[in-house]
């Protein structure tokens, strides 16, 4: 008896949730220290005000990008094959929101304010619409989300008319996935939009920045619910992918990489044509100074050549550890982007004094206390995805036949009230 109840510390699950449970906590104390004692306790200043979090916040939002594009996929072009891919990406995507909230919560300095961009609305400014799309498209992926857990087999089991009344929230998924389409790809823009418009930081100031945004963000996105289907259905056996299904949405995948390479590099070109103070300085300083090494092999050569090359050339992707290779380098090339792209800018800083004519330069380096809350907050993403593989079967790709069948025997009959 006592064999079987130590049982479980034999099972590689519990370990892992023992260790991303551990990273919460830290996380967790490192969030007291932030709200008790403010943003003092971190290396932000006024100069560069975004850090670390605000990298994470897009990154993640970046990365959710697979829901609203394999949901239209599905839904408004009728591919029906990507159901099962979607449904794993809409569950991502729900997580990756999630994770976005809890980063700018710590950002913003005053959480307690956090519903004042709800309550008061300041329609010139697309930091404005972007919590607004945010909260709203929350609000659509969480519905989305709720056919999902209905069918979970616990829950079939135990409660069927609740699993019941969750699934038949699928109904809505075609109105939801416009909604959530429109909402999405607004303030995926925004995100870029809210850059482009800053003419304090000429290096932003630009309308590329738009575009580049949610381009990485479909490329990322189907590039995370990809590479997350593979991981899982590696480790766990209660997930179940497609691989012909995957091996279309990686070929994808490639394509969008090359027109993405293509934008960037013409973002880069059009922003030396002319020196501009501050502007030709934090592109030396991309391109040739500290952040150089992250951005000529972190995002280009990691994150969009060499992938390209993987995922494009069939004697490549045919083999699952290069196809699995070439969307983790994908992922941390859209990192890599948002890390540069938010950091490029705020490096180099134009003086408002008559007197100084060159830029001036600052540094910035993430705190303990910053690191601590971010890896909390990677660690909670992480866990409710493992959770949602094992208990909600939300990597299951089966085809669109069982689909159906399995959703119409899951849906316990009401019996009529004379």
């Amino acid at each position: 008896m006592q064999h079987r109840r130590l049982s479980f510390l034999r099972q590689p699950f519990f370990w892992w949730t023992l260790f991303l449970l551990t990273v919460i906590v830290i996380g967790l104390v490192a969030a007291f220290f932030v709200f008790t004692r403010g943003l003092v306790v971190t290396n932000l200043t006024d100069l560069v005000p975004w850090g670390l979090w605000i990298t994470i916040d897009l990154s993640a939002v970046a990365l959710s990008a697979g829901a609203f594009t394999l949901s239209a996929a599905v839904y408004l072009l009728g591919s029906k094959q990507y159901k099962g891919v979607a449904r794993t990406a809409v569950y991502v995507g729900l997580i990756g929101y999630s994770m976005a909230c809890m980063m700018l919560l710590l950002d913003i300095g005053r959480p307690d304010r956090f519903w004042h961009g709800f309550a008061y609305w300041n329609i010139h400014s697309p930091l404005w619409e972007v919590t607004m799309c945010v909260g709203l498209y929350f609000m659509v992926l969480s519905l989305e989300v709720i056919p999902v857990v209905g069918r979970a087999d616990w829950l079939q089991s135990r409660w069927p008319r609740v699993s019941g009344s969750m699934l038949q929230v699928h109904k809505l998924a075609p109105v939801l996935a416009v909604i959530g389409l429109g909402l999405s790809m607004l303030h995926q823009s925004s995100l870029g939009a809210t850059y482009g418009i800053l003419k304090a930081r000429p290096v932003w100031y630009q309308p590329g920045l738009a575009v580049l945004f949610m381009i990485s963000a479909i490329v990322g996105g189907l590039a995370l619910t990809t590479f997350l289907s593979i991981a899982a259905a590696r480790f766990s056996s209660r997930a179940i992918v497609d691989r012909t299904v995957l091996d279309k949405v990686a070929r994808f995948i490639g394509w969008a990489l090359v027109v993405y390479l293509y934008m960037r590099f013409w973002d880069m070109l059009s922003v030396s044509y002319t020196y501009a103070p501050a502007r030709s300085e934090a592109m030396q300083m991309l391109t040739g100074g500290p952040l150089a090494f992250n951005f000529w092999i972190g995002e280009i050569v990691l994150g969009i050549v060499v992938p390209i090359v993987l995922l494009l050339l069939p004697p490549f992707r045919s083999r699952r550890a290069f196809q699995t290779l070439a969307l983790l380098l994908i992922i941390g090339g859209v990192v890599a982007y948002r890390w540069d792209t938010n950091l490029v800018g705020q490096l180099v800083v134009v003086s408002h004094l008559p007197h100084v004519l060159e830029p001036l330069y600052t540094h910035y380096f993430p705190s303990l206390i910053e690191f601590a809350a971010g890896a909390g907050v990677i660690a909670y993403g992480l866990l409710a995805f493992s959770i949602g593989v094992r208990y909600f079967r939300v990597v299951e790709h089966e085809s669109v036949a069982e689909t159906s069948k399995a959703e119409a025997q899951s849906v316990p009959t009401t019996p009529k009230i004379a």
